[in-house]
């Protein structure tokens, strides 16, 4: 019986001191059914020299080199505009694949029916010089972040908090073409890609650490927004976009949570405009809290709050 066909579509951006790393890690694959699409982003260093020396000695990868940089959601759909197979992967070329990754989530998907579309792992977190230092859940277990790992209807899991390391996720093509891939208006990609998938489809975790995620020692804390972050904007848009999809007082409530999280975080961040879009939207589906009324009267001094929250999130997040 035939295997379906994986596209792995592997987006470069100044990775070159790591693609020979990454790509090695996806040919390792035990998996063989599986095609290689590189889209280069418009790299400033010598990524492009490197990815070609790789096609050089596997040309049945494909290779599209962008002359400017667009951004990941862009340059993510020119990829997936090449794409064949059934499953795909949404892979950067600083991340380490481990070798039986694609074998274990098609083998999963194999099993469930038509209504599961995402089906994402724990990972483990290295630095530059590849040093595993950190395990995904165990992290946010360990800092309260979460309680228990959400699966099947994570819609308002999704909604609510941060748990799902996009790095691991294999997607079903049928996903992606519905919703017409990733929304290039975005600063980013995956909370979008979480609210609007997980509407229609279920999500199912496998509990094996099968992705080597590339992030320095310090760079957990940077759910931190900084001043005018783009991110901030796009998040906004975000949750006024589930403000159309939810349907139930559970979806509301968890859309709240968001959106109260959301605004106290452009506060501190100094981003006063953004918070005021999020006060806003707050206003629309809830009567604030005193707390809120706090915070927006925060916003308006203009009071110096973020070397301090720097400083608590660099004691609560990297401790």
């Amino acid at each position: 019986m035939s295997q379906p066909l994986v596209s792995v579509i592997c987006l470069c951006y100044n990775h070159a001191r790591f693609i020979n790393e990454a790509i090695a890690s996806v040919l390792a694959q035990t998996y063989p059914a599986i095609e290689i699409i590189i889209v280069d982003d418009g790299s400033g260093d010598d990524s492009v020299a490197a990815i070609e020396r790789i096609v050089a000695k596997h040309p049945h990868i494909q290779f599209l080199s962008l002359k400017e940089n667009i951004g990941n959601c862009t340059a993510f759909n020119h990829g997936l505009a090449l794409a064949r197979g059934e499953y795909v992967v949404d892979f950067a070329t600083d991340d380490v694949l481990l070798p039986r990754r694609i074998e274990k989530q098609v083998a999963l998907f194999e099993t469930l029916d038509a209504t599961y579309g995402v089906i994402f792992t724990d990972a483990e977190y290295i630095d530059e010089q590849s040093r595993p230092f950190r395990k995904h859940y165990e992290y946010l277990f360990a800092k309260d972040l979460l309680g228990h790992i959400p699966q099947g209807d994570v819609y308002t899991d999704v909604l609510r908090r941060y748990f799902i390391c996009s790095p691991t996720m294999l997607v079903r093509r049928k996903v992606m073409d519905e919703l017409k891939g990733y929304d290039e208006t975005l600063a980013y990609e995956d909370f979008d890609f979480w609210v609007r998938s997980s509407r229609e489809y279920k999500y199912a975790f496998l509990d094996e650490p099968l992705t080597q995620v590339r992030r320095g020692h310090r760079s957990m804390s940077t759910f931190l927004y900084a001043r005018g972050d783009k991110q901030l904007e796009s998040t906004f848009r975000i949750c006024r976009k589930a403000m159309q999809l939810n349907r139930t007082q559970a979806d509301k409530d968890a859309l709240v949570w968001r959106v109260r999280y959301e605004f106290r975080q452009a506060v501190m961040a100094g981003s006063r405009y953004e918070a005021g879009l999020f006060y806003g939207m707050l206003r629309e589906l809830h009567t604030p809290y005193l707390v809120d009324r706090v915070f927006r009267l925060v916003n308006a001094l203009r009071l110096p709050l973020r070397t301090l929250r720097g400083i608590y999130h660099a004691i609560r997040f990297n401790s």
